[in-house]
Protein backbone atom coordinates (compact mmCIF):
# COMPACT_ATOMS: atom_id res chain seq x y z
CA UNK A 1 0.00 0.00 0.00
CA UNK A 2 1.81 3.31 -1.31
CA UNK A 3 1.13 6.31 1.13
CA UNK A 4 1.15 9.89 -1.22
CA UNK A 5 3.50 12.37 0.37
CA UNK A 6 1.13 14.89 -0.33
CA UNK A 7 -1.57 14.51 1.44
CA UNK A 8 0.64 15.06 4.67
CA UNK A 9 1.14 18.39 6.19
CA UNK A 10 3.02 19.57 9.24
CA UNK A 11 2.94 22.86 10.57
CA UNK A 12 6.16 24.84 10.36
CA UNK A 13 8.06 24.93 13.44
CA UNK A 14 7.52 28.60 15.09
CA UNK A 15 10.93 29.22 15.34
CA UNK A 16 11.77 27.79 12.03
CA UNK A 17 9.19 30.11 10.67
CA UNK A 18 11.08 32.93 12.38
CA UNK A 19 14.24 31.92 11.25
CA UNK A 20 13.16 32.34 7.51
CA UNK A 21 11.41 35.21 7.99
CA UNK A 22 14.74 37.02 9.75
CA UNK A 23 16.74 35.69 7.31
CA UNK A 24 15.09 36.62 4.17
CA UNK A 25 14.46 40.45 5.70
CA UNK A 26 18.47 40.18 5.74
CA UNK A 27 18.33 39.06 2.59
CA UNK A 28 16.70 42.01 1.18
CA UNK A 29 19.01 44.53 2.88
CA UNK A 30 22.06 42.84 1.54
CA UNK A 31 20.70 42.17 -2.16
CA UNK A 32 19.54 45.64 -2.57
CA UNK A 33 21.97 47.43 -0.68
CA UNK A 34 24.67 45.78 -2.78
CA UNK A 35 22.66 46.35 -5.79
CA UNK A 36 22.98 50.40 -4.86
CA UNK A 37 26.20 50.21 -3.59
CA UNK A 38 27.14 49.12 -7.65
CA UNK A 39 24.12 51.45 -9.39
CA UNK A 40 25.92 54.19 -7.87
CA UNK A 41 29.60 53.38 -8.29
CA UNK A 42 31.34 55.97 -9.98
CA UNK A 43 34.49 58.16 -10.20
CA UNK A 44 36.27 60.80 -12.36
CA UNK A 45 40.08 61.34 -12.17
CA UNK A 46 42.60 62.80 -13.65
CA UNK A 47 45.60 60.42 -14.87
CA UNK A 48 48.80 61.74 -16.40
CA UNK A 49 46.86 64.72 -17.12
CA UNK A 50 44.02 63.01 -18.99
CA UNK A 51 40.78 63.01 -17.22
CA UNK A 52 39.41 59.59 -16.92
CA UNK A 53 36.38 58.12 -15.29
CA UNK A 54 35.19 54.49 -13.99
CA UNK A 55 31.78 53.68 -13.80
CA UNK A 56 30.38 50.23 -13.14
CA UNK A 57 28.84 50.52 -16.29
CA UNK A 58 31.48 50.14 -18.52
CA UNK A 59 32.06 46.22 -16.73
CA UNK A 60 29.68 43.49 -18.06
CA UNK A 61 30.83 41.57 -14.37
CA UNK A 62 29.88 44.82 -12.78
CA UNK A 63 26.46 45.18 -14.48
CA UNK A 64 25.65 40.99 -14.10
CA UNK A 65 26.48 41.54 -10.26
CA UNK A 66 23.84 44.42 -9.88
CA UNK A 67 21.23 43.23 -12.01
CA UNK A 68 21.59 39.98 -10.32
CA UNK A 69 21.19 41.88 -7.01
CA UNK A 70 18.43 43.26 -7.63
CA UNK A 71 16.44 40.27 -9.34
CA UNK A 72 17.46 38.42 -5.31
CA UNK A 73 16.07 41.44 -3.97
CA UNK A 74 12.55 41.42 -5.61
CA UNK A 75 12.16 37.63 -5.56
CA UNK A 76 13.38 37.91 -2.07
CA UNK A 77 10.56 40.43 -1.34
CA UNK A 78 8.15 38.27 -3.28
CA UNK A 79 9.59 34.70 -0.78
CA UNK A 80 8.73 37.02 1.98
CA UNK A 81 5.48 37.21 1.40
CA UNK A 82 4.98 33.53 0.51
CA UNK A 83 6.67 32.86 3.71
CA UNK A 84 4.49 35.02 5.86
CA UNK A 85 1.08 33.39 4.03
CA UNK A 86 2.83 29.87 4.53
CA UNK A 87 2.89 30.48 8.03
CA UNK A 88 -0.73 31.33 8.43
CA UNK A 89 -1.82 28.12 7.30
CA UNK A 90 -0.74 24.40 6.60
CA UNK A 91 1.60 24.63 3.95
CA UNK A 92 2.73 20.99 2.26
CA UNK A 93 5.86 19.58 2.27
CA UNK A 94 5.46 20.30 -1.70
CA UNK A 95 5.15 24.36 -0.61
CA UNK A 96 8.41 24.53 1.21
CA UNK A 97 10.10 22.30 -2.37
CA UNK A 98 9.58 24.68 -4.53
CA UNK A 99 10.91 27.58 -1.46
CA UNK A 100 13.81 25.10 -1.36
CA UNK A 101 14.46 25.34 -5.22
CA UNK A 102 13.57 29.26 -5.52
CA UNK A 103 16.47 29.29 -2.81
CA UNK A 104 18.47 26.98 -5.04
CA UNK A 105 18.56 29.09 -7.69
CA UNK A 106 18.96 32.55 -6.25
CA UNK A 107 21.89 31.37 -4.10
CA UNK A 108 23.71 30.40 -7.62
CA UNK A 109 22.75 33.22 -9.11
CA UNK A 110 24.40 35.22 -6.16
CA UNK A 111 27.19 33.23 -6.67
CA UNK A 112 27.79 33.37 -10.19
CA UNK A 113 27.30 36.96 -9.99
CA UNK A 114 29.82 37.37 -6.71
CA UNK A 115 32.33 35.25 -8.66
CA UNK A 116 32.57 37.56 -11.76
CA UNK A 117 32.73 40.82 -9.78
CA UNK A 118 35.45 39.31 -7.84
CA UNK A 119 37.62 38.13 -10.37
CA UNK A 120 37.09 41.72 -12.33
CA UNK A 121 37.61 43.71 -9.24
CA UNK A 122 40.52 41.59 -8.19
CA UNK A 123 42.15 42.58 -11.56
CA UNK A 124 41.30 46.33 -11.03
CA UNK A 125 43.18 46.01 -7.47
CA UNK A 126 45.87 44.10 -8.74
CA UNK A 127 46.37 44.06 -12.44
CA UNK A 128 47.61 41.37 -14.20
CA UNK A 129 51.01 41.68 -15.68
CA UNK A 130 51.30 38.81 -18.10
CA UNK A 131 48.11 40.03 -20.49
CA UNK A 132 49.63 43.89 -19.63
CA UNK A 133 46.44 44.52 -18.10
CA UNK A 134 47.52 47.64 -15.18
CA UNK A 135 45.46 48.28 -11.53
CA UNK A 136 43.65 50.98 -11.47
CA UNK A 137 42.72 51.04 -7.89
CA UNK A 138 45.59 53.21 -6.82
CA UNK A 139 44.06 55.98 -9.49
CA UNK A 140 40.63 55.14 -8.41
CA UNK A 141 40.13 54.61 -4.87
CA UNK A 142 36.73 55.46 -3.91
CA UNK A 143 35.48 53.54 -6.92
CA UNK A 144 37.10 50.07 -6.04
CA UNK A 145 36.42 50.78 -2.33
CA UNK A 146 32.59 51.17 -2.90
CA UNK A 147 33.10 47.97 -5.32
CA UNK A 148 34.85 46.20 -2.65
CA UNK A 149 31.91 47.25 0.07
CA UNK A 150 29.01 46.30 -2.53
CA UNK A 151 31.23 42.93 -3.53
CA UNK A 152 31.01 42.20 0.49
CA UNK A 153 27.40 42.55 1.13
CA UNK A 154 27.12 40.66 -2.15
CA UNK A 155 29.17 37.97 -0.39
CA UNK A 156 26.60 38.66 2.61
CA UNK A 157 24.04 37.82 0.69
CA UNK A 158 25.58 34.52 -0.46
CA UNK A 159 25.89 33.14 2.67
CA UNK A 160 22.42 34.01 3.53
CA UNK A 161 20.92 32.59 0.95
CA UNK A 162 23.28 29.43 1.58
CA UNK A 163 21.47 29.15 4.61
CA UNK A 164 17.65 29.54 3.44
CA UNK A 165 18.87 26.69 1.55
CA UNK A 166 19.51 24.71 4.29
CA UNK A 167 16.93 25.71 6.07
CA UNK A 168 14.21 25.61 3.21
CA UNK A 169 15.31 22.19 2.07
CA UNK A 170 14.80 20.71 5.98
CA UNK A 171 11.68 22.02 5.90
CA UNK A 172 10.96 20.36 2.67
CA UNK A 173 11.75 16.93 3.85
CA UNK A 174 9.48 16.77 7.44
CA UNK A 175 6.55 15.54 7.20
CA UNK A 176 4.06 14.13 9.29
CA UNK A 177 3.33 10.32 8.93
Amino acid sequence: MAISIDNFSSPPSSKSHATQIFLRILAIGTTLSAACLMFTNKQATVVYGIPVDARYTYSPAFKFFAFANIVAFALSLLSLILVFLMGRKAASSTHYFCLFLHDLIITTLLMAALAASWAIAYVGKFGNSHTGWIQICDHFGKFCNRGIASTLLGFLGVIIYLILTIVSANQSRQIRA
